[in-house]
């Protein structure tokens, strides 16, 4: 019967060493585990902090594309100004220029008068 009890200790001592074995592999898987998930953390955290950033240049590249809209639209406005302003001062200048008279030579009238000198070519 002894036999039977050392080969009953030592199984148990086998199963023991398993056991202990075991624990110790998924200790280590563990350990692995936490190890990725903690740089997977920190890559999601960096994923976030770079999405951050890019909601804020596309922001900043929104308003200055809004920017650039409005100044366009103020650049064509003021180009129609401009060629109306060219087309009254053409019209003013038009207005302004001097009445052309015809010069006829004068001539003396039986009462000795100077006519016809100048003829009014406006009226």
């Amino acid at each position: 019967m002894i036999a039977g009890t050392q080969a009953s200790a030592a199984w148990s001592q086998l199963q023991m060493q398993q056991a202990q074995r075991n624990a110790e592999q998924a200790e280590q898987r563990a350990r692995a585990l936490q190890s990725q998930a903690r740089s997977a953390q920190q890559d999601a955290d960096r994923a976030q902090e770079n999405a951050r950033a890019l909601q804020g240049s596309s922001a900043q590249a929104r308003g200055e594309a809004d920017s650039a809209r409005r100044n366009v639209s103020s650049l064509q406005s003021l180009g129609q100004v401009n060629q109306q302003l060219g087309s009254l001062r053409e019209q003013i200048a038009a207005a302004l220029e001097p009445v052309q008279t015809a010069v006829v030579p004068a001539f003396t009238n039986v009462e000795g008068q100077a006519t016809g000198g100048l003829i009014n070519t406006v009226a």
